[in-house]
């Protein structure tokens, strides 16, 4: 970011700790370059709309250079001198007459995997297969295939002659790089030669076919060389390899693959040389590019990216090495050039010259290094030459369209589209593929993927919307603007569904062999699935077949019945299938024959449907739910039950008409036994009066006995008394309670008498026989005589038991 900014003439302190140390500081440095930098885009794209008409034509430095400067982007800030690679960078070419024109074999961009172009193998432990060594020959013989790509009638004539497959689409070198050893020199401690400075190395340009044809016996003779490839692939559907570099210890090549295009097969006798080391940085592309374009394959190949993850150098970049082995510094600024460029700047030309002139340098260092790392030992050299075996062995594969290819964009968007818009997207995608074939151009040139999404995502009524979606509009959009307003109104008209799940997730075909798969649901010996009525069946206890389709959501009704158990069948059929939006097709009868576990699923699809189902009365929500975790107070059913009553008012009424009955029972039932209890405890209590009485009466005899002139007939006149006692007792049997209402309360106030009644009144108490000692006192009012504790007797003992009330 900061040479980012230093590029664009705006502060750059955000390496610099003691100018911006905090965090905002920084964020504040980003959003002014931000805008600064956002400025001069829009001032590149009025230039590219025509608002700016001053803009100078654009041409290659090679050919004129420009006297100003073409936009604000190229200018260096603080620099009035400018040399000329400074004043002129060519990132694109818009006026490029097409290469693919002059190619003497059509580009093959059919719907048909790719073809080795290889018809000639040298260096051959194993011969080229038939059906590629006739192939050019064959296809002068067959007329009817002189207009269909060269790749496409091989193919073609392969499904007619039903020849294996094996040999056509295998890789030609594969038994060539099995077999392959490194040669002991290259296992070895290697003598660091040091490379050439780049003012005195010759460099050619190779264009024409006796150049190569030297430049291939001058590589024959080498030891190892280097190679580098520059690709441009914005506009061609495949892609189109318009450079290669070599470099020998003494020379540099660069060749025109454009005009050498049907040619560069040549080059295989030095390619494939198994005493020949190749040395690339990155081949990974490099190699698929060759076969894809050349038909040509490489055979010990020494990928020096492999050896800098090896040695953990942190960066894997050929820039890093560079800097690091040479102390080169590259303009990286040439690496997304148009290289189709003819005739090349001479700043991209030097550019693809450092790619190789200094890569075997570098190959001797990093052998060096891995040497060492060894201790002495060739193990880490094995490794990374194991590892460029590898990626010598991968095939090109050209990408095929299908009817499912849109879901893998579609996954990465990370957007959800409803039905209408899936269905634009997909045929929106179907047509850039179309066209992207037909003119060979890339699917980012026809409609990049943000603007398939939001054509998409908008749906536009009228076409101008189409082009409203797209900003800068793409050429093929503007010209097939109709077609594509035909797509989206196609649609428009699809029904809209709840989601679009149901459409992306196809449904999968019928297992190919079905006998090889098990069924991991049950096991052999499983019987919980098998109906009652074949148990006796010997083939019923057979382990369950394989399920033919499985899915999470059901395409169509009626195609699998994944909730119901046939009658001929022996085994539970595909009940995977739980459908969301699809209603419950099962019976009332057929209810019965359910299992538990089927149930139970039943009832979870039910309460998918409708969310608002928990809150309905219980007879219309009959949810499978635990009776005893319903009585657990511990479980979390019992909490919801006790807090949410989800019936129906009905229910609700009648259940605490039948609770409020249970109460009254418990109640008349708890009311009886008090009263049998209070019978009983009655009988055998002495009632108040009584004690009074006994207590009254212990005293006048203690009274009698401790005066000494008192007589004995005295005594005896109290006996009879003493005797009426047991004739007292059964007074309780009658007793009755007093009835306060009827009682006169003057009797409270002292001023009048109440009348003498058969009921016990405790406001009135009549003594008998002589007076206490205590009668002298003064005379309380007779509502404030307490009968229960007289006057007398204060302390009481506990040993009366009162009843309870």
């Amino acid at each position: 970011m900061s040479k980012v900014m230093q590029y664009h003439g705006c502060r750059s302190h955000i390496k610099d700790r003691s100018k911006a140390t905090e965090l905002e500081d920084k964020f504040d440095l980003l959003v002014d370059s931000n805008d600064v930098i956002l400025e001069r885009v829009g001032i590149l794209l009025d230039e590219a709309a025509g608002v700016n008409k001053n803009q100078q034509p654009i041409l290659p430095a090679g050919m004129q250079l420009p006297k100003t400067i073409v936009s604000s982007w190229n200018r260096k800030s603080g620099e009035s001198h400018r040399t000329k690679s400074e004043t002129f960078r060519l990132l694109h070419a818009k006026n490029i007459t097409r290469p693919q024109l002059k190619f003497r074999e059509k580009i093959d961009n059919s719907n048909t995997p790719f073809v080795p172009k290889l018809f000639v193998k040298p260096n051959a432990l194993k011969p080229l297969p038939e059906a590629l060594a006739k192939s050019r020959r064959e296809r002068k013989e067959r007329p009817e295939d002189l207009d269909v790509p060269a790749a496409l009638a091989d193919f073609l004539h392969q499904q007619r002659t039903q020849q294996t497959e094996q040999d056509m689409f295998a890789h030609p070198y594969q038994y060539e790089l099995e077999h392959f050893v490194p040669p002991d020199e290259a296992l070895e401690k290697p003598q660091l030669q040091m490379y050439r400075p780049v003012e005195d190395t010759t460099c050619h340009f190779i264009s024409t076919l006796d150049e190569l044809v030297e430049l291939n016996e001058k590589l024959v003779s080498c030891k190892e060389f280097a190679v580098d490839l520059e690709h441009h692939s914005y506009r061609s559907f495949l892609g189109l390899t318009c450079l290669m570099q070599i470099s020998t210890r003494m020379e540099d090549f660069i060749i025109d693959t454009l005009e050498l295009r049907s040619d560069m097969y040549i080059l295989n006798e030095a390619f494939t040389d198994p005493a020949i080391v190749k040395v690339l940085h990155g081949a990974d592309s490099d190699v698929e590019w060759l076969q894809k374009d050349f038909g040509l394959y490489l055979v010990n190949m020494f990928d020096t990216h492999q050896a800098a993850r090896l040695l953990h150098l942190g960066r894997h970049s050929l820039d890093h090495l560079l800097k690091l082995y040479c102390h080169v510094e590259t303009d990286k600024r040439y690496q997304l050039a148009d290289w189709r460029i003819r005739p090349l700047p001479e700043e991209m030309i030097q550019y693809a010259r450092d790619d190789t002139h200094y890569l075997l340098y570098i190959y001797d260092k990093v052998r060096e290094a891995l040497w060492e790392r060894g201790n002495g030992q060739p193990t880490q050299l094995q490794v990374v030459w194991q590892r460029s075996k590898d990626i010598c062995l991968k095939k090109y594969i050209k990408p095929i369209f299908s009817e499912d290819s849109y879901l893998e964009l579609y996954r990465r968007q990370k957007k959800h589209l409803n039905t209408q818009q899936l269905t634009a997207f997909k045929l929106l995608f179907a047509w850039r593929d179309k066209m992207a074939r037909q003119e060979d151009e890339s699917t980012g040139y026809v409609l990049p993927n943000h603007m398939l999404m939001k054509i998409a995502e908008e749906l536009p009524k009228e076409p101008q919307g189409i082009i409203a979606c797209c900003n800068p509009i793409p050429p093929l959009v503007r010209q097939q603007i109709n077609e594509m307003y035909l797509l989206i109104q196609q649609a428009r008209e699809m029904p809209l569904l709840k989601s679009e799940t149901a459409t992306v997730v196809k449904k999968k075909g019928s297992v190919p062999n079905p006998e090889r798969l098990e069924n991991h649901l049950f096991g052999p010996h499983d019987n919980s699935h098998v109906p009652l009525d074949d148990i006796q069946n010997p083939s019923a206890l057979e382990p369950a077949p394989a399920l033919e389709c499985g899915s999470l959501f059901s395409d169509s009704e009626g195609e699998m019945d994944g909730t119901r158990i046939l009658p001929n069948s022996t085994c539970l059929i595909a009940t995977a299938i739980i459908s969301i939006f699809s209603e419950p097709d099962v019976d009332e009868g057929n209810e019965k024959n359910l299992t538990i576990a089927q149930q139970k699923a039943q009832r979870i699809m039910e309460s998918f449907e409708n969310p608002f189902r928990m809150y309905l009365p219980s007879e219309q929500n009959p949810a499978h739910i635990s009776q005893s975790a319903k009585f657990d107070p511990s479980s979390k059913i019992y909490e919801i039950s006790n807090r949410w009553k989800l019936m129906s008012q009905a229910q609700l009424q009648k259940e605490a008409k039948e609770e409020a009955k249970k109460k009254a029972v418990q109640q008349r039932a708890a009311r009886e036994q008090m009263q049998k209890e209070c019978k009983a405890a009655a009988e055998n209590i002495v009632s108040v009066r009584q004690q009074a009485a006994q207590e009254q009466a212990s005293k006048k005899r203690e009274r009698v006995t401790s005066e000494p002139g008192t007589d004995t007939p005295k005594q005896e006149k109290k006996r009879p008394k003493a005797s009426q006692q047991p004739e007292e007792k059964e007074m309780p049997k009658q007793f009755t309670p007093f009835d306060y209402s009827k009682s006169n309360f003057k009797v409270f106030a002292g001023n009048s008498k109440s009348k003498q009644s058969s009921q016990f009144d405790p406001a009135k108490q009549a003594h008998t026989g002589k007076k206490f000692s205590g009668a002298n006192k003064r005379q309380l009012p007779a509502g404030s005589k307490s009968m229960s504790y007289l006057a007398g007797k204060s302390d009481r003992g506990s040993k009366h038991s009162w009843p309870k009330r």
